[in-house]
């Protein structure tokens, strides 16, 4: 998804993407958080995000992985992710 993986330890990595963006992922999983975590990244060109997301073929490589068509809301656009770990991540652009 553009993000560079730098490893902190063995239990932790910063993923960033160019323009100051990142976020941390740890090595733990609590299915509560899991089941109610949403992330939601903006982007400014949706159309060529979700092509390069879906040129990706995330779900042949990880178990688990599913990747939405892009809907039209009143308040923009969007298009899912579901990652391995169960979380979803809404991608989109606001109107």
């Amino acid at each position: 998804m553009g993000f560079e993986e730098v490893v902190i330890s063995p239990d932790i990595s910063l993923f960033q993407i160019p323009g100051g963006l990142a976020f941390y992922l740890q090595d733990a999983y609590v299915k509560d958080w899991v089941d109610n975590t949403m992330l939601f990244l903006e982007v400014d060109d949706l159309d060529k995000h979700h092509a390069d997301t879906m040129g990706l073929n995330l779900p042949s490589q990880f178990k688990g992985v599913r990747v939405s068509g892009i809907r039209t809301e009143d308040w923009g656009r969007e298009y899912f992710i579901h990652d391995p770990s169960g979380v979803l991540w809404h991608v989109g652009t606001f109107v």
